[in-house]
């Protein structure tokens, strides 16, 4: 865990309070309280993140919590996949056959549709 002094001398143009200011919007989930806050290793990856957002694409106050709700869920689907790629190489082959033909005629099925 590292502490905002340090995570800002790490990351060109990044001040404290800028720091202090998203983990009040709960963009960072830091522990501690004001001026001890700690970050893990996740959160200065997300801060990096949103200082790129904010100085690289100028993405304003309004715009950051979507984008940054939106790569949630994103990660989290990422996350499941995972998980489910997993499962399918513990199963037997058998089973595993059936899940993706399931899953291949489920595909068929939503491309057939059409916009919806």
């Amino acid at each position: 865990m590292i502490t905002i002094e340090t995570l800002c001398h790490s990351i060109q143009g990044l001040r404290g309070e800028e720091v202090e200011l998203w983990i009040g919007r709960a963009w960072l989930r830091a522990e501690g309280g004001p001026g001890h806050y700690r970050l893990r290793e996740i959160d200065v990856a997300r801060a990096r993140l949103i200082h790129e957002l904010r100085q690289g694409l100028a993405l304003d106050e309004e715009a950051m919590p979507v984008v940054l709700s939106l790569l949630d869920q994103l990660y989290s689907a990422r996350r499941q996949m995972r998980r489910l790629r997993a499962a399918l190489d513990a199963a037997d082959a058998g089973t595993r056959d059936r899940i993706l033909a399931a899953l291949r005629m489920a595909e068929a099925g939503a491309e057939g549709a059409g916009p919806g």
